[in-house]
C-alpha cells in the first residue's frame, strides 16, 4: 500500500469515528461529549498496548510473568487486571451494565497506575445514563481502530489530536480553551527548539505544547529522555484530558497534584525552566482581587500587573520561571503590544532588561475560539554570543543584545476546515529559518517588506516602546493588489457554509422534537 493510500485510510478511520461519536448527540450533553469519547479511546489504546506486551512475554517463554505488573510498567505500559481490559469491555458491550463496567475499568487502571492519579473520570459513565445502543455502537467503532498496526503513524495519537481539534471547533467562540491549534504549537517548537532541559507551560490545557515538543525532538533526532515536563491547568476536566493525552503517548509530566489556578496556587514556585511554551487565556479580567498578590515574588523588579487584564501577569509569571539561558515562546492578544498605564511600564522594563527577542504577529482565523489576530512573543534570558550543541548541528549564536526581530505573518497560511488558517510545513520552515538566520548570521539575514525587520533598541525606544510589528516592517498599499473576485468567492463559500450549518441545526432540532412525540410543522 502506498503512503498516500495509508494516509487516506487513516483519515477515514478518524472521520468514521467522529461520525459515530456524533450519534451521541441527544443522549449526552455537548459539554460532556469529548470526555466520553476520549476516555474510551484511552481505554482502547491501553488495552491494545497491554495485549501486545502480553504476546511478547508469551513469545519469550515468560508465561509465569503475565500477571506481574512490573513486566508491563518497565516498558511504560499500563498493567490491566481482567476487568480493566478492552477485551472484557467489548465482551459485555451490549449489556445494560456496560456503563458501570467502563467506570470500573477506569477506576482500576487509575488505582494500579500512580502516574494517572486524578486523571480518569470517577463513576462518570454511570452518571450520564447514556442510551446503551448508542454507547455500544461507539464502542464497536473504536474497537475497529488497530492502534498497534503502524507505530510510525501514531494512529491513536492522531485520532486523539483530531478529536481535540474537532471538539474545539464544535464548541465555538468562548469555549475550547483546552486546545491550541497544532500549526501554532509546531511553529513555537520550531522557533525556540526545546531539545533538552525543563519545559514548562503555566496554562497547559490538554497538553498539546508538550506533545508537539516531544514530536519536535524525535523528528530532529533528539532524545526525549533529555527533557523534563512541568505544567499547570486550572480546569479539572481539562487537567484530566492533559493527563490522558500525555499518558497515551508515554510522556511523563508533573502537572501538579491537582487542577489549580497558576496565579492563586502556583504548584511549581521554585521552578527554573529552559523552555516555556504557552497559550494562556486572552485578556483575562478580574484574575485577582485588588488586594491579592500585590507582593508576589513573580512581579519582583516590575510593577504589579493590573487586575483588569491578566496578560502581563502571565508574562511576568513566565519571566520569573526562566533559567539563566531560558527561552519562552507564548501567545497573547495583540493589545499587549501597546497601550499605556501599568502595562506600558512593564513592557518598557522588559525591553530595558533586554528580554524581548522576537515579536511575531499571526494571521486571523488560526484559533477555533476567536477570529482575532494574535501575537507570538519570544523572550530570551541570554541574547549573548554563544555556541550550542543541537542534535543535528552545532549552532553559533551571534550577540543580539539591544535587538528585536519583528515578523508579520498575516498574509501567510493556507485554509483548512473551510474557514480556518494554518501554516504549511514549508511556511513553518521558512519562518523558523528566517528567525534562526537572524540569530546566527546578520550578513545572511535581510529585512523583507511585509515580512520581517530586525530593529535596534533605539528604534523601539523612539517609538515609545511599542512592540507593534507594523511600526517597524515596511508595507506597500495592499488595496492595489486585492483580487476582489477571489475575495467575493471566499465570502460566497463562507456564507454557503453558514446556511448549510443552519439548515442542519434546524433539521436536528425538528428530529429531537419528533422523537419526543411533538411534530413541528413549518
Amino acid at each position: 500500500m502506498t503512503k498516500q493510500a495509508k494516509a487516506k485510510k487513516e483519515k477515514s478511520i478518524e472521520e468514521t469515528l467522529w461520525d459515530s461519536a456524533n450519534k451521541l448527540r441527544g443522549t449526552v450533553e455537548s459539554s460532556e461529549y469529548k470526555h466520553v469519547v476520549l476516555a474510551l479511546i484511552f481505554l482502547k489504546f491501553a488495552g491494545d498496548k497491554f495485549n501486545e506486551r502480553r504476546k511478547e512475554l508469551i513469545k519469550e517463554g515468560k508465561e509465569k510473568f503475565l500477571e506481574m505488573q512490573e513486566f508491563y510498567t518497565m516498558q511504560n505500559i499500563f498493567y490491566l487486571p481482567e476487568k480493566a481490559r478492552w477485551s472484557t469491555i467489548m465482551e459485555y458491550s451490549k449489556q445494560s451494565d456496560i456503563a458501570l463496567r467502563i467506570d470500573t475499568a477506569l477506576h482500576i487502571i487509575e488505582k494500579n497506575n500512580p502516574s494517572l492519579k486524578g486523571a480518569l473520570p470517577d463513576n462518570y459513565f454511570s452518571r450520564l445514563n447514556m442510551d446503551v445502543s448508542k454507547l455500544s455502537a461507539l464502542l464497536d467503532t473504536i474497537n475497529n481502530i488497530d492502534t498497534t498496526k503502524d507505530k510510525e503513524q501514531d494512529i491513536v495519537g492522531r485520532v486523539y489530536e483530531y478529536f481535540l481539534s474537532k471538539f474545539a471547533i464544535a464548541e465555538g467562540k468562548g469555549k475550547g480553551e483546552f486546545y491550541t491549534p497544532k500549526s501554532i504549537v509546531n511553529l513555537i517548537a520550531e522557533m525556540i527548539e526545546p531539545y533538552r532541559g525543563i519545559i514548562y507551560d503555566p496554562a497547559c490545557g490538554s497538553g498539546g505544547m508538550f506533545v508537539q515538543s516531544i514530536k519536535f525532538i524525535e523528528s530532529h533526532h533528539g532524545n526525549k529522555r533529555e527533557v523534563s515536563i512541568y505544567g499547570q491547568e486550572y480546569t479539572s476536566t481539562t487537567y484530566k484530558l492533559a493527563k490522558m493525552n500525555l499518558a497515551i503517548r508515554g510522556i511523563s509530566a508533573n502537572l501538579g497534584d491537582v487542577a489549580a489556578d497558576t496565579f492563586g496556587k502556583d504548584q511549581h514556585p521554585d521552578l527554573k525552566a529552559d523552555f516555556i511554551m504557552a497559550n494562556p487565556p486572552f485578556n483575562q479580567k478580574d484574575w485577582r482581587a485588588a488586594d491579592e498578590l500585590t507582593d508576589d515574588p513573580r512581579w519582583r523588579g516590575y510593577d504589579v500587573p493590573p487586575t483588569s487584564n491578566a496578560n502581563y501577569g502571565w508574562i511576568l509569571n513566565m519571566v520569573s520561571k526562566l533559567s539563566e539561558n531560558g527561552v519562552a515562546g507564548f501567545i497573547l492578544a495583540n493589545g499587549a503590544l501597546s497601550g499605556g498605564g501599568t502595562e506600558y511600564e512593564i513592557r518598557k522594563k522588559l525591553v530595558e532588561n533586554d528580554l524581548v527577542e522576537a515579536i511575531v504577529i499571526l494571521p486571523q482565523d488560526m484559533f477555533y475560539t476567536t477570529n482575532i489576530s494574535v501575537t507570538l512573543w519570544i523572550l530570551n534570558k541570554n541574547k549573548k554570543e554563544r555556541i550550542v550543541q543541537l542534535p543535528e548541528e552545532v549552532r553559533k549564536y551571534r550577540n543580539r543584545e539591544q535587538e528585536i526581530l519583528f515578523m508579520d505573518l498575516r498574509q501567510r497560511g493556507i485554509p483548512f476546515e473551510k474557514k480556518y488558517i494554518q501554516f504549511s510545513e514549508e511556511e513553518t520552515t521558512t519562518i523558523a529559518k528566517t528567525y534562526h538566520t537572524w540569530q546566527t548570521d546578520k550578513t545572511a539575514y535581510q529585512n523583507e517588506d511585509e515580512f520581517c525587520y530586525g530593529a535596534s533598541k533605539k528604534e523601539v525606544v523612539a517609538k515609545d516602546y511599542s512592540l507593534v510589528p507594523s511600526k517597524y516592517i515596511a508595507f506597500v498599499n495592499r488595496d492595489e493588489q486585492v483580487d476582489y473576485d477571489v475575495k467575493m468567492r471566499a465570502l460566497q463559500q463562507e456564507i454557503t457554509t453558514l446556511l448549510e450549518e443552519e439548515a442542519q441545526s434546524k433539521l436536528e432540532l425538528l428530529t429531537v422534537f419528533k422523537e419526543l412525540g411533538y411534530d413541528i410543522k413549518l
